[in-house]
């Protein structure tokens, strides 16, 4: 092979290797999502612009989801006030945006118990085990669609309150 052959090759293999997730990241233009309200017992989950409802989503949750969650490893998802406060785009879970549990509150009550807050919620997509809808499976997280990440993550900003209701 010559250098020029060489140089083709890479250069075509650089262009489809950038081209293989192009589908993951989508891009938003419309109303600024002001909150995030999210019903456990309805297992639905709203993005709003002030009052009106830009979009729905039905949600799976942890997997013993009544009541808030207190202690790492307790299988319950959040309820209360809190922020989206980061982004992976690597997720094991497709996408996921981070959820600012627990706060200092919650923090000093688990250690209260002899026990820690947990961490790492997220919405997030679902993996390959996980693909069904209507059973709650997730460690304390909020699940939806690979395709509804890919609009909550390019929806949502880092910074957005979101509020957990039982």
């Amino acid at each position: 092979m010559n250098r020029r052959t060489l140089l083709l090759g890479g250069c075509a293999l650089a262009t489809l290797a950038a081209c293989g997730d192009s589908g993951k990241f989508i891009t938003y233009d419309g109303p600024v999502v002001t909150q995030i309200q999210v019903f456990k017992a309805n297992r639905m989950m709203y993005l709003l612009h002030g009052d009106e409802v830009l979009k729905k989503y039905k949600i799976g949750l942890g997997g013993d989801p009544i009541g808030p969650k207190q202690f790492e490893g307790d299988g319950k998802t959040p309820e209360g006030f809190y922020y989206i406060n980061r982004r992976n785009p690597n997720s094991a879970y497709y996408l996921s945006i981070g959820i600012s549990y627990p706060n200092p509150q919650q923090v000093a009550f688990a250690q209260s118990q002899g026990k820690k807050a947990g961490g790492d919620i997220f919405i997030h997509g679902r993996d390959g085990k996980n693909k069904g809808r209507g059973k709650d499976w997730t460690a304390g997280c909020i699940a939806v669609k690979d395709k509804e990440i890919r609009e909550i993550y390019a929806m949502v900003q880092d910074g957005t309150p979101i509020f957990i209701f039982p």
